[in-house]
């Protein structure tokens, strides 16, 4: 891996890190407004960042989740196997937009994996958890869609990394 790459993915963790402790209250409950999940939106201009985002996800649980491996675990896993997914998606939609809305719906479904943590950490009603981490994860994903679109034409994220 480059040096450039792997500068830009660090980066890419510390700033999903930084926006998750800005709204942590709202980023380990059953009804998950984290912000730093627009940052998922990344892949869909290239699949490199995914190293950044995992990473990002993993020290965020690991620094602010009270439910310790759950989090990490769990967590770590829907995010990337939500983001596997979009990569191999992303091979058939065209235009990033669509992209970034087939992310939006991909995460959203993919929400399961963290209502069975929370089922398992705090005994949360699977049913009613998977459907507000669903609603707050489709939220949060699809107003970062405008967000990153209009920082990809100031940043130009599919250039900022080396492929």
């Amino acid at each position: 891996m480059k040096v450039k790459t792997m500068a830009v993915n660090a980066v890419i963790a510390a700033l999903y890190l930084a926006v998750t402790a800005l709204i942590a209250p709202f980023g380990f409950t059953n009804i998950q407004f984290r912000v730093s999940e627009m940052f998922n939106h990344l892949v869909v201009f290239n699949k490199k960042y995914l190293i950044g985002i995992v990473l990002g996800v993993f020290i965020s649980n690991l620094l602010m989740s009270s439910l310790g491996w759950y989090d990490l675990t769990f967590g770590v896993a829907h995010t990337l196997i939500s983001l596997t997914i979009t990569i191999f998606l992303c091979r058939f939609v065209k235009g990033r937009v669509k992209g970034m809305v087939a992310n939006t719906l991909v995460f959203t479904f993919t929400m399961f994996i963290i209502a069975i943590s929370l089922n398992l950490a705090l005994g949360f009603p699977f049913w009613f958890t998977y459907a507000t981490l669903a609603i707050s994860e489709f939220v949060v994903m699809i107003v970062g869609v405008p967000i990153m679109n209009a920082l990809n034409k100031r940043i130009d994220f599919s250039r900022l990394i080396e492929d």
